[in-house]
């Protein structure tokens, strides 16, 4: 899709508040050029989860829980898939609506706890750095096992509490750091603290269970991403505890409704 004038504007616009304003990082410019164009990036991880999940889930039904502004969307619209975003921010929905003039993806506003689809709608319910937002977890987990078909499959990713990285602040952060702890450290950074009360930082053992109370138990914890982090000299520490323990920077779990 070749993204026109006002798109862009209101994609720039949108990110500018976001990482500049809630945020405050230092090199937010770099950040929001990335997003002008935000389907180009989202083609890396769509053809990743082709490659986890399989083609015949990537050509169905997917739905995309906490879509922003709906770049990964498109591009699976491209692909063939019949892609359904759903999102509870006004302002990205309305960039979603303009973005559906040129594509099938289709968008709707509403909360993951409470989605507004049918039992066993989907093929594949894909959730990328939205779980850690909701107001609950548990039910944002049962909802998503709720509309997805017996044999489909569930992605989700998610920073973990016990990784050393903040990855919306970008920042170092102490594993479980608690808010009462963060707002303090982000203020002596000279960064915005309000965001953190959005922010809850999940264990794959929560998941676990969230997932397991739901009804599912074929789950898969992948390798996930390589810590990116640039931390200076704490970079030799950081990178010998996540080798002694195992941790990831974030969570990457498939699991598999029977």
């Amino acid at each position: 899709m070749t993204a026109q004038p006002d798109l862009i504007d209101r994609v720039r616009r949108y990110y500018e508040r976001y990482y500049r304003d809630t945020l405050g990082i230092p090199d937010w410019r770099v950040l929001v050029r990335l997003r002008e164009h935000e389907e180009e990036q989202e083609r890396a991880r769509v053809e990743r989860l082709r490659r986890l999940v399989g083609d015949d889930r990537m050509r169905g039904r997917v739905l995309n829980v906490g879509c922003g502004t709906g770049g990964f969307n498109v591009v699976l619209a491209e692909r063939g898939a019949r892609a359904f975003g759903v999102d509870d921010d006004t302002d990205a929905m309305e960039i979603c609506a303009i973005k559906a003039r040129k594509t099938p993806a289709a968008f709707a506003r509403a909360a993951a706890e409470a989605l507004p689809f049918g039992d066993g709608a989907f093929d594949l319910v894909y959730c990328f750095s939205t779980i850690e937002h909701v107001r609950s977890v548990e039910q944002t987990v049962r909802e998503m096992v709720r509309v997805t078909r017996p044999g489909g499959a569930i992605y989700v990713h998610t920073p973990s509490a016990w990784s050393c990285y903040e990855g919306h602040y970008k920042v170092f952060w102490l594993p479980m750091m608690p808010p009462k702890l963060g707002k303090p450290y982000l203020a002596l950074r000279g960064r915005p603290t309000g965001y953190v009360d959005h922010l809850r930082r999940l264990t794959p053992g929560r998941l676990t269970r969230a997932f397991r109370a739901a009804g599912v138990d074929d789950l898969s914890f992948l390798a996930g991403e390589p810590a990116r982090e640039t931390l200076g000299p704490l970079a030799a520490v950081v990178g010998l505890y996540y080798r002694a323990t195992g941790v990831t920077p974030f969570i990457e779990l498939l699991a598999t409704k029977s």
